[in-house]
């Protein structure tokens, strides 16, 4: 079997797909968890923060198992949805950038 369809699978069923809602303002911030790292993606405008999206697009591939994973959650729904206040949201992308 597909080592990354593997990944993808595992981290759908763990529900490691995180949606982060800020309301009122209703923006919205995806995140994939891994082996101790959280990546921030973009599924519609296909980016992951992962190195090996970066490394992948090098290469001429145009995803990863981390976008793969949100597609494949949200056609089962499995997402595990977090509400934010918009007041929090300066400060979750200050972390989610340092993490970078």
């Amino acid at each position: 079997m597909n080592k990354d369809f593997d990944r993808v699978e595992v981290l759908v069923s763990e529900k490691r797909v995180k949606l982060h809602v800020f309301q009122p303002s209703q923006r919205k911030i995806w995140t994939v968890v891994g082996k101790g790292e959280e990546h921030w993606l973009d599924p519609n405008g296909s980016y992951c923060s992962c190195p090996g999206f970066y490394f992948g697009q090098l290469n001429g591939k145009n995803t990863c198992y981390h976008l793969d994973s949100v597609k494949l959650a949200q056609k089962e729904n499995k997402i595990e949805k977090i509400i934010f206040s918009d007041d929090e949201f300066d400060d979750f992308l200050f972390g989610l950038i340092s993490d970078l």
